[in-house]
């Protein structure tokens, strides 16, 4: 598995981030190339080596002919959507964006969806975000991970005025994550810097084991003597056991990814409850949920209540978890799942329509789907879901 490990000694932005990866190996000219499937115009991205502190850095300049600052959250995360970005890249961007909605929304009592961004609505905050999206994917990043994130202190200024450093935003979207406070009047990390690591890292703390392939420093604007205001990024290879078992790696036939596994122990709710909360857990973006018979504490039967997602939706999942079975407490483990490709198609079963999902190794009809056309020809289930297999692995392209 490829990692990369943020160590934002010195704070970490948007320009930062993105001159880091560059700067470990991620080309510049496919990254422009992917920002301008978001249709935003007059603007252009340069990069040139510069020296801070002594550590040679690659910092990114974004410039915008007419900047507009202000812009709805939603419509920028329909505009991420609607781009037609690589899977996986489109998803680290949406993250961030989700996360620094639900952050302001939180702070100004607003919808998410309905948040104005101001500073981070400007078009080279958001290139900076999806070009550091894009530059993951260049590399073939698996897995991020992320250092104690400096900030600093005494005041910045800001759109809605003078606001205390480090920022409301960013206290707000690195919640639970390390941080460390450096005696600097300097606004070390912004609302961008932090939504990045804290929307795409599934760990924080020292470098993980791997081994080193390539490593560069992202530099900030500012070039303040005796301090290199740079963050640092590493990329390597997860050492021999902390990757997946051999022959499950990435290849045609499926990829690796790290996913969040939530659990708790239940014995005093009742069965309807966990239905109900088993339901909205995969309406909030669980990937599965599930649950499983088990004695408790002073002999009691009772359940245990486990839920897989992506690492962008388990604070929220946990908190409605927390919420409608009043958990004390709730367990979190990341795991390494493999996940082999597959399409959806549509097939007509006697005027019925049918979802198919394909696999490698099988289709397998929608059971919705074929109970609804089973019932409608009054044929057997069976018969249904054999016939629209069959027509889909006929049509499907691979």
């Amino acid at each position: 598995m490829r990692v990369a490990w943020f160590n934002p000694f010195a704070g970490i932005a948007g320009d930062m981030a993105l001159g880091g990866l560059i700067d470990a190996g991620a080309d510049p000219n496919a990254i422009e190339a992917a920002c301008r499937s978001l249709g935003y115009p007059g603007w252009t991205m340069s990069h040139q080596r510069v020296d801070r502190a002594g550590i040679a850095a690659t910092h990114v300049r974004v410039e915008v002919a007419s900047q507009h600052h202000d812009r709805r959250a939603g419509d920028i995360i329909d505009t991420i959507a609607g781009a037609g970005l690589v899977p996986r890249s489109a998803e680290r961007a949406l993250a961030v964006f989700r996360l620094l909605a639900q952050a302001e929304g939180a702070l100004h009592g607003v919808a998410a969806d309905d948040v104005h961004f101001h500073e981070i609505g400007a078009v080279d905050s958001i290139i900076d975000i999806v070009g550091a999206a894009v530059a993951l994917e260049l590399l073939g990043i698996d897995e991020v991970s992320c250092g104690p994130v400096a900030v600093g202190v005494g005041i910045i200024n800001a759109a809605h005025g003078v606001l205390p450093n480090p920022a409301p935003a960013v206290l707000r979207v690195l919640q639970g994550a390390p941080l460390r406070g450096v005696d600097v009047a300097m606004e070390l990390t912004t609302p961008t810097g932090a939504a990045l690591v804290a929307a795409l890292a599934q760990r924080f703390g020292a470098l993980p084991d791997c081994v080193v392939s390539a490593s560069g420093y992202g530099a900030g604007t500012r070039n303040p003597p005796g301090r290199p205001n740079v963050v640092q990024v590493v990329v390597g290879e997860t050492s021999p056991g902390e990757g997946p078992p051999a022959g499950l790696g990435n290849s045609p036939l499926g990829t690796t990814e790290t996913i969040w596994r939530l659990e708790t122990n239940l014995d005093d709710v009742t069965p309807e409850t966990v239905g109900y909360v088993l339901g909205r857990l995969l309406e909030a973006g669980a990937l599965d949920a599930w649950t499983t018979p088990a004695t408790m504490k002073k002999s009691r039967p009772g359940l245990v209540l486990s839920a897989l997602c992506a690492p962008t939706y388990a604070a929220d999942l946990a908190q409605l978890i927390a919420r409608e079975t009043a958990s004390l407490g709730i367990r979190f483990a990341p795991v390494q799942r493999w996940v082999a490709p597959r399409q959806m198609v549509t097939v007509d079963v006697g005027g019925w329509t049918v979802r198919v999902k394909i696999g490698p190794h099988r289709a397998k009809a929608e059971h919705d789907d074929v109970a609804a056309a089973a019932a409608g020809l009054d044929l057997p289930l069976r018969q249904v879901a054999e016939t629209a297999e069959h027509q889909a692995r006929s049509q499907a392209p691979n």
